[in-house]
């Protein structure tokens, strides 16, 4: 769950982020106990107009009494923008912009709210602005809304190949603006297994390490897709053992390992270790 003490930092480490809708109060606390690394809860796409106005009324009850949780808000431009982003500011509560579009956009939420934002990126025009809304001072990281991205350009959301070039732009983004890498769209097959698999599987392949989920049954398996394989764990640890303390090239197993080779290991070896520190297993099957 979300560190109060440094929501930042848990942001960045989290893998999982499991949706609520805002107007379902009852399931908040099973959300919570779900197991996922954050919990969202919705005032967009899962609220109805006519139903927003109370869902805040029961999100703030909820926030009162000391809970934590990210709130995806309804886009810049939309007449529940400006209270959802009060309710947030109030609270001190962590935002998931929808519909993330521009810079300008972010930094209106990150000075309005003083707190963490997630910019969900689903547009064209998010993903050619991805650059400059990933440098925005307050951004933990970002999201990708695969299935909206999908349908503004004509494609289908499963498939990997036609949506690669925008998951890899927000791979690119954050990189270069030193933030966590990105955390993938959801899958909407709630009893595909091996569908769930294939999508996180992919998307930690091309570098991203977060997953929006819509079913706590979702969280188990995004957990075991984003650990480390056993294999990679042995890997990186022979690395370190050997280069770890190496400001130059040198051999491991008849292998080259510079800098960049030993920073890889050491971020294999750190996402190993669960939020709280006290370790998980890899993953069975090498990569």
């Amino acid at each position: 769950m979300i560190d109060a003490t440094d929501p930042i930092a848990s942001l960045r480490v989290a893998r999982s982020f499991l949706f609520v809708p805002g107007n379902r109060p009852e399931r908040f606390d099973k959300a919570a106990a779900a197991g996922a690394d954050v919990v969202i809860i919705d005032l967009e796409d899962a609220v109805a107009p006519e139903d927003k106005g109370a869902a805040r009324e029961h999100i703030a009850g909820w926030l009162a009494a000391g809970k934590h949780a990210v709130l995806r808000i309804n886009a810049s431009g939309t007449p529940w923008h400006a209270d959802d982003v009060e309710l947030a500011a109030r609270h001190g509560a962590p935002v998931m912009p929808a519909k993330a579009s521009s810079a300008d956009e972010v930094v209106h939420v990150t000075q309005a709210t003083a707190a963490p934002v997630l910019p969900l990126i689903e547009t064209a025009r998010g993903i050619l602005a991805a650059p400059a809304i990933a440098q925005v001072p307050g951004v933990a990281r970002v999201g990708f809304g695969a299935i909206d991205f999908a349908v503004e350009i004509g494609a289908d959301p499963d498939d990997h190949e036609a949506l690669l070039y925008a998951r890899s732009m927000l791979v690119t983004a954050s990189a270069a603006a030193g933030i966590a890498a990105p955390i993938d769209g959801v899958t909407t097959a709630l009893r595909d297994a091996e569908k769930l698999v294939a999508d996180v599987s992919y998307a930690a392949r091309i570098g991203m390490t977060g997953k929006l989920c819509i079913h706590p049954a979702q969280v188990a398996t995004v957990h075991a897709c984003l650990a480390p394989s056993d294999a990679e764990i042995a890997w990186a640890r022979s690395i370190v053992s050997v280069a770890g303390t190496k400001s130059s090239a040198v051999a491991v197993g008849g292998h080259m390992v510079d800098p960049p080779v030993v920073a890889r290991a050491q971020r294999i070896l750190a996402s190993a270790l669960d939020p709280e520190g006290t370790g998980t297993p890899g993953r069975q099957n090498s990569a």
